[in-house]
């Protein structure tokens, strides 16, 4: 171990739900680190942060920041994304972006390790974590998509709120205790903070995340339906996602229908998932054992369960996927990356 190579790495958005994510990943599995920097917007420099037991003070992100930086990972916005990512790569920094500023550039590899580890080689500077919602799912139908093939997916997520962030955590919770108070409330953060219509999200379910578009999907739908064509490789499947926000603080929850394109054994199914890389199947229905979020949030693996064949048609499937979105569905996802970036250049 004396010989290992040792990196200097950056995270950006360090005082975020995701940034603080990372940073204790970083710590935890004890990546090979020399200097760790951690960048943020000003508002947030100055804040002081512990790494191995040692205070860092959080730095303003700026062009600079990157000299001397081999892996930089992302967290804090596509517009920072967008601005400080092409002058980090010009210091030869590699940047591995949790935004959606780069995700469907034709360019940047996007990567869920499990499912296409290969594309990281072909980057140029930048690898693109996919979307929360779409790495939990794509991970758990890898194995069926790489055994029958998929022509068909139709999704529909319950997302966690921490997915909007701290504020929208937060206004959960007061309105939980506002409204068993019998007090009136008013929402202020979602379904989008910039939109002017806010929706009750305690004790309710908000079929919008992020804007609608023009063809009447949101941005997080088509989020769901681009990436999951491009990770997988295969711009003929058919897909199709309705996402919802519901109040649950951490873990995504999926109900998900595809369409196998060949015949198939359901225990076989099952146990391709129960094999496949970070994916745990809980799947006991006499015993009432399946994937919960209070269960996933915390944890680095995707829970599958409720799998069983369709009524209607014989080659259609449905399953339950969970994951913690914050984990798996971010931070996580990003450090497999430049986990395996540092073992490439060992």
């Amino acid at each position: 171990m004396s010989n290992q190579k040792l990196f200097n790495v950056a995270v950006v958005g360090a005082t975020g739900a995701v940034g603080e994510q990372i940073i204790r990943l970083l710590d935890e599995r004890n990546f090979p680190i020399q200097q760790l920097k951690l960048l943020s917007s000003a508002r947030s420099a100055g804040t002081k942060l512990q790494f191995k037991g040692q205070e860092i003070t959080v730095e303003e992100a700026t062009a600079d920041s990157f000299r001397g930086v081999d892996i930089a990972l992302f967290s804090a916005g596509g517009s920072i994304s967008q601005e400080l990512i092409p002058q980090a790569i010009e210091h030869g920094t590699v940047c591995i972006d949790n935004t959606s500023a780069f995700r469907m550039d034709p360019d940047t590899p996007l990567v869920v390790p499990e499912v296409n580890i290969d594309r990281i080689n072909e980057h140029k500077g930048i690898i693109a974590n996919p979307n929360c919602s779409t790495i939990q799912m794509v991970a758990a139908l890898k194995p069926l998509y790489d055994r029958y093939g998929i022509s068909r997916i139709i999704v529909s997520t319950y997302q966690a709120v921490s997915g909007a962030g701290a504020r929208a955590i937060d206004e959960m919770l007061r309105q939980s205790k506002e409204i068993l108070a019998g007090k009136d409330m008013e929402p202020q953060i979602l379904p989008v903070g910039s939109l002017p219509v806010k929706h009750q999200i305690a004790f309710n379910a908000i079929p919008q995340i992020d804007k609608f578009t023009e063809n009447g999907f949101t941005y997080e739908e088509m989020k769901m339906i681009n990436e999951t064509k491009k990770i997988l490789g295969d711009d003929s499947l058919e897909v199709t996602a309705t996402c919802v926000r519901i109040p649950v603080v951490y873990g995504h929850s999926e109900s998900v229908y595809v369409e196998l394109k060949q015949d198939f054994d359901i225990e076989e199914v099952k146990q391709l998932i129960a094999d496949a890389p970070g994916i745990v199947l809980q799947d006991n229905p006499a015993e009432q054992q399946y994937p919960l979020a209070t269960d996933a949030a915390g944890k680095l693996e995707t829970f599958v369960g409720r799998v069983r064949r369709d009524l209607s048609n014989p080659r259609g499937l449905n399953m339950w996927i969970v994951s913690d979105n914050l984990l798996k569905g971010a931070a996580w996802n990003a450090v497999q990356i430049a986990e395996y970036i540092a073992i490439e250049q060992e």
